[in-house]
């Protein structure tokens, strides 16, 4: 059975649709994308999925239980970690403040700790004592995706985790996700780079116009995923 499975969803703003029945699925210890040009529903899904606006129809199945419509701390919870598009870190609270304020012991997933993650961005260690708004995007980056795991979740979920990044932070952010996808993490991504998601991920849905278009699974090199996700996002 999958650990996430989206049936049906649809989803708007107002009288605006943008969602038209999504289905996929993410199955334990799987990395699975959500890919699609600006505005065809990705962070829409994702705020459905996380409770941050209520679907108008279809199933949000979490191990099982249906989620939709439910208030964003029980989804959190229930096992669901998620890094915001923005990072949304808290400005005046320092690295370990931000950290600690998420923290979560879950029966049987105490993976999760401050020398843990400090041990996965050792740059956070140094800074542990500096206030959010003092560190750089890609640093604060780190921040977000540490305070998603200080909650020991079950599914972790990433809107744009490396936009807007330098190339050497986007390559260690890169580094750090395949570690927790060897770590047997569930993960769904969104990002505008094709080819890491193509090194890292085990499936790709395509999402157009709010519908699930095309489902591309990893095959071959990392080259041919590539080539055929550029085809189906028309790059």
């Amino acid at each position: 059975m999958s650990l996430l499975s989206v049936r049906g969803l649809k989803a708007g703003y107002g009288s605006a649709q943008v969602l038209f029945g999504v289905d996929f699925d993410v199955a334990e210890g799987e990395v699975v994308t959500l890919l699609g040009r600006n505005g065809m529903g990705k962070t829409t899904t994702i705020r459905a999925i996380m409770g941050l606006i209520s679907p108008w129809s279809g199933e949000v199945l979490f191990d099982g239980r249906d989620f939709a419509g439910l208030r964003p701390y029980h989804i959190g919870r229930a096992g669901v970690g998620l890094v915001p598009e923005g990072r949304q870190v808290f400005p005046t609270l320092t690295v370990e403040e931000n950290l600690l304020a998420a923290a979560r012991t879950r029966k049987g997933r105490a993976r999760w700790d401050l020398p843990k993650v400090f041990e996965l961005f050792p740059r956070l260690k140094e800074r542990r004592g500096h206030l959010a708004a003092q560190l750089s995007g890609g640093e604060q980056q780190m921040v977000a995706i540490a305070r998603a795991l200080m909650t020991n979740p079950r599914l972790l979920i990433l809107d744009e985790a490396t936009e807007g990044l330098a190339p050497l932070i986007r390559a260690e952010i890169w580094d750090r996700l395949a570690m927790l996808k060897a770590d047997g993490g569930a993960i769904l991504l969104i990002d505008k780079n094709i080819g890491a998601l193509a090194k890292l991920a085990d499936r790709h849905y395509v999402i157009e116009k709010g519908e699930i278009m095309a489902t591309v699974s990893a095959s071959g090199s990392g080259d041919q995923t590539t080539a055929t996700l550029e085809s189906h996002l028309h790059l």
